[in-house]
């Protein structure tokens, strides 16, 4: 659909947005995702619905294309509640302090920060899902990177960095599929061209993260004895729990849905619970013996509301609490207005307006890069979805790249590069939105240490820039 919008009109309701949560943020501080964010995009969904009725835009059009946007995360909201729900049994099962004990005496304070990267990297390679990931072995490298006394931020961008590395690589991967498609290209040609510029970019994140590491070297270590005691004391810390992540991992890998596999992976967790973790039932519950409807409390209080385990240790303590499927309830809340937000900025034609005057400024090889990068973190900021800032730019500049002889990985590649890592970094991003909610860390405490995620888009520009792997058509 062609838009009559001019791009100053377009660009009105974002600039509003982008006012309102940057004073909004001045306020509230880390703060603002507890309420006020949401309503200001809200806000800002207003000033989009009040510019379409001035263009006579039908209060009926813009709904329904907010409902096709709400429509679209239904899977990703059912994802957040069996994410918290999962983390919940994870908890008292012992899996999630199981892998936290294990790993603060495998994982020294210098090496564990590329060794996030490295671990993340793989798992998510294997399973397709940068937030399959950070929902299970990312949630157990924040707590050993508490207990280590390594800023949260700095764990969660390098948890961020190697899960999404392993995403963009991964054939299973929905967005690596989606790439190639929108450009018209092959799978594993797409994947094979898209490692002259990841390569580089993980290669320099791990540098970055080795550095950074070696600070670390001398702290963190002297107290590991008295947090694995204190664990000790409280759960039955043994190597059968990792059953439980590992049948997890494995039905990913065989292509399991995942709302399926986390599903069963609460299961798992409640069951571990039951057979490994009585003691701590019985403490929780405050009975003498276990009893069916107390255990039962327990158990549906873990995957549900909240739970506290209370350690010898304040610092354990504090990690091994969980929110239950009502702790991601405030994620959901942010992506339900983003998607209002990102609907009627739809439904008003802005986002195709925003995006044609990009691609108008492309004269050469470079600036169709750069208009495509552009495009990609516009619809990224504005729609506030992965999916959508690869399949609009994706369809957009397919006909350009081939009048330029440009193979059609060359706009894939671009599309990941700046469309699938970039999601994160933005707060009301589904992904920005779900990955902090999951991990316990604020987009802003994370954004700088992220460093695969905001070095892509570079990458691919640097790359164009000096043409370098630039594949043509007729070469």
């Amino acid at each position: 659909m062609k838009s009559s919008l001019s791009l100053k009109t377009a660009l009105f309701p974002l600039l509003v947005l982008i006012g309102l949560l940057a004073f909004n943020v001045l306020v509230y501080g880390d703060d603002a995702l507890s309420g006020s964010n949401q309503f200001i995009l809200l806000l800002g969904g207003a000033v989009a619905a009040v510019v379409g009725f001035a263009n006579k835009i039908s209060y009926k059009t813009m709904l329904d294309k907010v409902a096709d946007n709400l429509k679209s995360v239904t899977g990703a909201i059912l994802i957040l509640l069996f994410v918290g729900a999962l983390a919940g049994t994870w908890l008292i099962s012992g899996v999630i302090p199981a892998m936290i004990y294990y790993g603060l005496q495998i994982l020294h304070p210098s090496i564990f920060l590329p060794a996030c990267v490295i671990i993340c990297a793989l798992i998510s390679l294997a399973t397709g899902s940068s937030w399959t990931t950070s929902a299970t072995v990312g949630i157990a490298l924040i707590g050993i990177g508490k207990a280590l006394g390594v800023p949260l931020g700095m764990v969660a961008g390098a948890v961020l960095s190697g899960s999404y590395f392993g995403d963009k690589l991964s054939p299973l991967s929905d967005t690596t599929n989606l790439a190639p498609a929108m450009a018209g290209a092959d799978l594993f040609t797409h994947i094979h061209y898209m490692t002259h510029t990841t390569i580089p970019s993980i290669v320099v994140t791990l540098i970055v993260f080795i550095i950074l590491g070696v600070g670390y070297s001398a702290d963190g270590s002297a107290n590991s004895q008295e947090l694995l005691t204190a664990m000790n004391e409280v759960f039955n810390i043994n190597l059968f729990l990792f059953i439980v992540p590992t049948l997890v991992i494995i039905m990913i890998v065989k292509k399991t849905p995942p709302l399926v596999a986390l599903f069963v992976g609460t299961l798992l967790g409640v069951l571990a619970a039951l057979i490994f973790q009585q003691e701590l039932l019985l403490s929780l519950s405050g009975e003498s013996r276990l009893r069916a409807f107390s255990t039962y409390q327990v158990i549906m209080d873990a995957i549900t509301v909240s739970t506290q385990i209370e350690t010898t240790s304040p610092a354990l303590s504090d990690l091994f609490q969980s929110g239950g499927m009502q702790g991601m309830l405030g994620t959901i809340w942010l992506i339900i207005c983003a998607m209002v937000f990102g609907g009627v900025m739809d439904a008003i034609g802005a986002l195709a307006t925003i995006s044609a005057a990009l691609l108008n400024m492309a004269k050469s090889t470079f600036q169709l890069f750069a208009s495509t990068v552009a495009s990609c973190l516009a619809i990224n900021i504005t729609a506030s979805d992965q999916y959508l800032s690869i399949v609009v730019p994706g369809k957009m500049f397919e006909k350009a790249y081939q009048d330029r002889d440009l193979a059609p990985e060359n706009l894939s590649r671009t599309l990941e590069d700046s469309g699938t890592v970039t999601s994160v970094l933005i707060p009301w991003n589904t992904c920005g939105a779900y990955q902090s909610g999951v991990l316990g860390v604020d987009v802003s405490q994370y954004f700088f240490y992220a460093i695969f995620n905001w070095l892509s888009p570079f990458m691919t520009l640097f790359f164009a820039a000096f043409h370098i792997k630039i594949k043509r058509l007729y070469s």
